[in-house]
């Protein structure tokens, strides 16, 4: 795969073909997870928006590996409820993404037949655009200058992150211009309109996260 064709190419599955030796079990999940959140009203039990968020905090160190273990078997438990098909897209996805696995191209059954191909491209484009978000471009590879990491830079990545207000990256790229950054890559993302998740490469270079 070219940089360009990295740049352009909608289909996430082959995107992460290309990527997943690149990416950390952290970010691979996040984004996973990411993609759940899309379709967080169609979980029909809170059981596996839990998994979704436990899972999230286990990927950041807060919650502990036996608490996600009783949250994913929840989570399993919910998709197995009777009356409900174990194979409920969504809820599968929760679960699976929740334990780890690649679950983007499965959220794509999620999508109701009515809304048509329409709706699959939205979502194809969309996936394709949060890899990009969390994923660093692995042509330009960055790094983050300690000059550039004053307390208002990390005071304004760490509240993005935790509030998941990622309508304030415009704020952290005058925040990093101002402490001396030059990047165009750190700038220019964190300025591009469009949706952000946490995850986000440009956030978690400021906050050293990997």
């Amino acid at each position: 795969m070219t940089e360009a064709e990295w740049s352009a190419c909608a289909d996430p599955t082959r995107l992460m073909e290309y990527l997943i030796d690149k990416a950390s079990p952290r970010k691979t999940l996040l984004l996973n997870l990411a993609c759940c959140r899309r379709f967080w009203t169609h979980l029909f039990d809170d059981r596996l928006r839990t998994a979704i968020i436990v899972a999230e905090r286990h990927a950041d160190g807060i919650a502990s590996t036996e608490e996600l273990r009783i949250a994913v078997s929840a989570a399993h438990r919910a998709c197995r409820r009777p009356g409900r098909s174990d194979y409920d897209p969504a809820a599968r996805a929760a679960y699976e993404a929740a334990r780890g696995h690649w679950v983007v191209r499965q959220l794509l059954w999620a999508i109701p037949v009515e809304l048509g191909e329409e709706a699959i491209l939205r979502e194809t484009n969309f996936q394709s655009h949060i890899i990009r978000d969390v994923l660093c471009n692995p042509f330009r590879p960055v790094t983050v200058d300690s000059s550039w990491l004053t307390p208002t830079v990390v005071s304004l990545a760490t509240a993005i992150y935790e509030e998941r207000a990622f309508d304030r990256l415009p704020i952290l790229a005058d925040a990093l211009e101002d402490a001396g950054c030059d990047n165009t890559d750190i700038l220019n993302h964190c300025r591009q309109p469009g949706d952000h998740v946490r995850g986000c490469w440009a956030v978690d270079l400021v906050l050293g996260k990997s």
